[in-house]
């Protein structure tokens, strides 16, 4: 078990931009369609903005077509926590990154095979690393 990143929130907004503290920390949502594209030519990974934890692959990411990053597995099954999320008068499960809690979207039953899952990640809740 990885150990927790745990910082207040004036700690963070010295790391963070608005944008990313407001999704990150107070699980916003940024406008689809609105992120960074991460356009992959060679394989990497993808790790929390706030902690750097790895927590996807690029040879899951795919194109969903919803206007958010889209992965249809996490990179190991300790990296993402699961809990349910009845906000918005929705009920989904919130994906949040284990070792820091950072908000990074929420997973959905529509994604392709093996897995058949759809983690829908803001953009700004993530960096992506090509592999060296």
């Amino acid at each position: 078990i990885m150990p927790k990143t745990i910082k207040s929130d004036e700690e963070w907004k010295k790391i963070l931009t608005d944008e990313e503290f407001f999704v990150t920390r107070k699980k916003g949502t940024e406008a689809p369609f609105s992120g960074k594209e991460f356009i992959i030519i060679n394989s990497g990974s993808f790790s929390c903005k706030c902690c750097n934890a790895i927590l996807f692959s690029s040879s899951t990411k795919y194109d969903s077509g919803c206007g958010w990053p889209s992965f249809y597995d996490q990179v190991s099954p300790e990296a993402i926590k699961k809990i349910p999320d009845n906000s918005n008068g929705m009920n989904r499960i919130e994906i949040l990154c284990a070792k820091c809690d950072s908000h990074l979207g929420h997973i959905f039953k529509d994604g392709p095979a093996p897995t058949g899952q759809r983690y829908c990640v803001n953009s700004v809740s993530i960096n992506y690393k090509e592999n060296e």
